[in-house]
């Protein structure tokens, strides 16, 4: 650190302060307005970074609303979180850059901080091992593809808490998901153990129906199969839909019922709004061939997969 000039005069000295005191007041008058530029050209450029990211969310979101596509494709939701993350780490880049500007200009150089410097990277070996551990693995979560914004997924936190909802922001540090309570849930990237996609690629709509133990099994299986060809063929459902819903035999045998399961393909994301469509539809077709089912609901579960 430089040493003060003895013959200048300083309200600092006047007024019995340290001497640093006076070398900071000589570096203001001198300096100030170069380190004040530096700092305020480093708060715009990082607003200008997040306004460039914020604008691309926004485009991409008008350009999905106003096409034709159903669902986002796997490119657009992962360009959208990895903007995110190269504007959050361009922002960090231009706070060190402006960091050892600013020390330059007050003449500290970088050798003198070797010793704090040490002192500082051993306390943040022991405290911030979690946020390292968050920021790698969402790399990895970006770098992968794991999911990105709009996936429906189910995250296993820790050893077994389970997060799920639909994903509206992914940070190298964190990942928000909206639940379908419109609850927003934060996880650290470095805690999730398990991924579960559910609008990657394609999804599965699975509803297991039960029938009387006594029900004639190949009848009910033509009438779901029929079902299947039926809702295939509607308008409202076809453009959902990978192919057509397919009876997949007996999954379930209880003393007075048979579960039968009935599977559909559909879009990413579409599984629950197809299978509460065909359900209705099953339970109507059932009625009018006099098949009586054994519970008053059915049990629906939802999948993914990839094509």
């Amino acid at each position: 650190m430089a040493t003060p000039n003895p013959a200048a005069t300083h309200v600092s000295t006047a007024l019995g302060l340290p001497e640093w005191m006076a070398y900071l007041e000589q570096v203001l008058a001198t300096k100030g307005l170069a380190i004040m530029l530096w700092i305020i050209g480093g708060i715009l450029a990082s607003r200008f970074i997040r306004w460039i990211a914020a604008r691309y969310e926004r485009h991409v979101d008008r350009k999905f609303v106003h096409s034709d596509a159903l669902v986002r494709t796997e490119d657009a939701k992962h360009r959208r979180a990895l903007v995110d993350v190269v504007a959050w780490t361009l922002v960090a880049i231009v706070a060190v850059i402006v960091f050892l500007q600013v020390m330059s200009l007050m003449n500290i150089t970088t050798s003198s901080l070797v010793g704090p410097t040490a002192v500082l990277g051993a306390a943040l070996g022991f405290g911030a091992q979690r946020i390292v551990q968050d920021v790698l693995a969402g790399f990895f979560v970006v770098a992968e593809r794991q999911y990105g914004y709009g996936d429906l997924v189910v995250l296993t936190v820790g050893s077994s808490a389970i997060a799920e909802g639909t994903v509206e922001d992914v940070t190298l540090r964190v990942t928000k998901l909206r639940t379908s309570d419109g609850e927003m849930i934060t996880v650290p990237n470095g805690q999730v153990i398990k991924v579960n996609n559910l609008s990657r690629e394609w999804a599965r709509a699975v509803v297991d129906v039960p029938v009387s133990a006594d029900a004639d099994i190949v009848k009910v299986t033509d009438v779901l199969r029929q079902v299947g060809q039926d809702f295939f063929e509607e308008a409202a459902w076809h453009k959902l839909l990978l192919d057509a819903p397919e009876p997949q035999g007996v999954t379930g045998l209880e003393l007075d019922s048979v579960t039968v399961r009935m599977v559909a393909r559909t879009l990413p994301g579409k599984q629950f709004e197809v299978s509460r469509a065909l359900r209705v539809q099953i339970l109507q077709a059932l009625a009018r061939n006099g098949i009586l089912m054994k519970a008053a609901a059915t049990h629906v579960g939802e999948g993914s997969g990839s094509a």
